[in-house]
This record gives structure tokens, C-alpha cells and sequence, in this order.
């Protein structure tokens, strides 16, 4: 039989149930968010859920931290991607502007070949790959394709190497199109198109050569290569321009850093000149050229005693008194007489005549040569 409790007594008051604080939900949707799909949106959901925790004691504070820093970091990245890709599409958009301003049909490189011109868009010769509109040469154009040749090898030469490289070759190839130098127009000046590294990568080797035109209207080809010209010419100006081309091959260091690369250079030039002075010692004895041809041997001869004593040379100081001397061995005016004998043209060239200082200085001295060479700074 139980016993009843005491008059006093009650039943215990329930006591509520205390658990682990809810989690925040804007705290975990402000990583997800930010991570996912919308950034800018996860960082006011973390700065909401921060605000929540504060007020409410829930958890997730250092989610909705996390979700904060990588949402803005997420917020970050997406504008940098925008502007990115914002940049390219206005830069394609004008492109696409350009296109629709130019005359001829679009070809792909590898289909040019020497003797075609073309147009490009904005006539912009400095595109590292432009795309090319073959049109014919009676009408305006903007270039004209000089050589198309390959690159050989598998890995990639570098930069500066392939420079070289491309600059050498486009000038030989300028030099065999349009072998009198003298009859290009003072707006003519060599380009070319050339393979850049991400292009090797895939397989490009291509190399055009190109006489650009894009500052003036320019109509008519400028082809003059050994087809259309007469033997003597022909064997005149291949000396000349090998001359030409050895000096303009000037190294790119100070003497003082390279002197032994001075030296080959002297020597290169000294070959290059004697073959000049042998074609002229028997020139000289036909009568419509041997007064020029003798006034122009002299000239040779005194420049090569110059290149050779440079190529002798033990200190840099020795080796720019000789330079010197033999650069002004030459003069203009002697090679613009024997030209004219030639039949070639004689009009003194403007990169020839800004160096000549009125016809002292060599036009294939180092100076003169030299400065047509500069191309090889607006190459392409």
C-alpha cells in the first residue's frame, strides 16, 4: 500500500531543453555562392550572416568569415575575366570595323607567294597575324610579298634569334625582288610575318617577307629582280647589295663588350668588297663605264685597306679609327655616277642621303647601310 506524498509537495517544473545553436543558413549559402556561381552575392550573403550570428547567437561565423574572403576574392577574379575578355571583344568589334573597309579576298598566309600583293586591315603592317586580302598590284595595296619560305627545325630559336633570322633572310629576299635599291619609292620599307611562340607551338613555321606601302596610295609592283633586268646589271647589283647587306650586318653590342664579333664583321666586310673590286676592275675597261668603274675602284681599294687594318685591330679604340676610315672611304656621289652608267636609278635614296651629310659618307659604308637596315626595328 503506497503512501501519500506530503500535503506540501508539487510535481518539478519542466526545465526547457538546451541544444547546440542552429546554424546560420546565409553563412553556408555565402561559401557556396561565392564559390559557385555569384560572387558579388555570396559577400552580402556572408555580411548578412555575420549580422544574424551577432544578434542571434547562431552558429557559422567562421563559415560566413571564409565565405566572405572567398567571395571576394571569387569577385575579384571575375573582373578581372571581364575586362579580359570585354577588351577582346571591342578589339574584335573594331576589327571587324576594319574588315569591312578592305579590298581584296581573304587568304591565308600560306597561300601567299612572292609576287602577290595585299591589303590588311587599318593598313597595319605591325600585326603579329594580320589577315592578309590578296588583291591584284595594278590596284592600291599595302604589301607586296617578297619571298614565303619556312623556318626549319623543331624547337622554338627564341625571340631575338628568330629575329635575326627573319631580318637577314627578308632582306636578302628585298634584294634578289627589287635588286636596284635606288628605284624604291622613300615610302617602301621591309616587313615581315613571322612565327611567335605560341604559333610555333602549333605547328606555324611560315615566314613572309613583304615590301610594305602602307603610307601612300601605292600602285604597281615593285618587282625588278635578275628576269627583268639586263646580265651586267644584274652582276653590278648583286655585289653592291652583298656589300650593302655585310655592313648593314654591323654587331648589336658596343665594341668594347664584343670585339672579337667586330672583328668577324670587319672581315665579312672586306670579302664583300672584294668581290664589288674585282667586278669593277673589269668593268672598268668598257668605255661607258670605266670612269666611274675606276673612280669607284679606288674608292673600294681605300675602303678595304680601312676594314682590314679593323679587322687587325687589338683594342676597340683601334678598331673605330680604322671603322671610321673606311666608312668614308666611299662616296655617294662616285656610286651615283657609275649607277647612271649602269642605266640604274640615281636618286639618292632618303636613308642614304640622311647619312651622306651631302655625299661624304659611304652609301655602302657602315652608316649608309646601316640606316636602310633599320627596317629590321619595324619588322614584324
Amino acid at each position: 500500500m503506497s503512501t501519500p506524498p506530503p500535503p506540501h509537495w508539487s510535481a518539478p517544473t519542466p526545465q526547457p531543453a538546451y541544444g547546440e545553436p542552429a546554424l546560420n543558413g546565409f553563412a553556408l549559402a555565402s561559401l557556396l555562392v561565392g564559390l559557385l556561381c555569384l560572387p558579388p552575392l555570396g559577400v552580402v550573403f556572408a555580411v548578412v550572416a555575420l549580422v544574424q550570428i551577432a544578434r542571434k547567437g547562431e552558429r557559422g561565423r567562421g563559415l560566413a568569415i571564409t565565405g566572405l574572403a572567398v567571395s571576394l576574392v571569387m569577385t575579384l577574379v571575375l573582373v578581372l575575366v571581364t575586362d579580359r575578355v570585354a577588351g577582346r571583344l571591342f578589339d574584335r568589334l573594331d576589327t571587324l570595323q576594319q574588315f569591312e573597309g578592305v579590298e581584296g579576298e581573304l587568304t591565308p598566309a600560306e597561300d601567299m607567294r612572292a609576287g602577290d600583293c595585299f591589303n590588311v586591315p587599318g593598313g597595319d603592317l605591325f600585326a603579329e597575324s594580320p589577315f592578309i586580302y590578296r588583291i591584284a598590284c595594278t590596284e592600291v595595296h599595302e604589301g607586296e610579298v617578297t619571298s614565303s619560305t619556312r623556318f626549319a627545325g623543331r624547337a622554338f630559336p627564341g625571340g631575338p634569334e628568330l629575329r635575326r633570322a627573319a631580318t637577314q633572310a627578308c632582306w636578302k629576299a628585298q634584294d634578289a625582288y627589287a635588286m636596284d635599291t635606288w628605284a624604291l619609292p622613300s615610302y617602301a620599307d621591309m616587313f615581315y610575318f613571322a612565327p611567335s611562340h605560341e604559333s610555333w607551338s602549333g605547328g606555324d613555321r611560315r615566314l613572309l617577307c613583304v615590301i610594305g606601302t602602307a603610307d601612300e596610295d601605292h600602285r604597281g609592283s615593285l618587282r625588278k629582280d635578275a628576269g627583268m633586268l639586263k646580265p651586267e646589271q644584274v652582276a653590278f647589283l648583286r655585289v653592291m647589295n652583298e656589300a650593302d647587306l655585310a655592313m648593314g650586318g654591323e654587331p648589336e653590342e658596343a665594341i668594347d663588350e664584343a670585339l672579337p664579333r667586330y672583328l668577324d664583321w670587319a672581315r665579312a666586310v672586306d670579302v664583300a668588297l672584294a668581290a664589288e673590286g674585282s667586278l669593277l676592275d673589269g668593268a672598268k675597261e668598257r668605255p661607258e663605264l670605266a670612269g666611274p668603274a675606276r673612280a669607284r675602284l679606288k674608292e673600294v681599294e681605300a675602303a678595304r685597306a680601312g676594314w682590314q687594318r679593323a679587322a687587325r685591330a687589338t683594342k676597340p679604340a683601334a678598331f673605330q679609327d680604322a671603322w671610321d676610315e673606311a666608312s668614308g672611304a666611299l662616296s655617294v656621289e662616285t656610286e651615283k655616277a657609275l649607277r647612271g652608267a649602269y642605266g640604274l636609278a640615281t636618286t639618292v635614296p632618303d636613308w642614304l642621303a640622311d647619312q651622306s651629310g651631302g655625299g661624304s659618307a659611304g652609301s655602302a659604308g657602315a652608316a649608309g647601310a646601316a640606316a636602310r637596315r633599320a627596317g629590321e626595328d619595324t619588322a614584324r
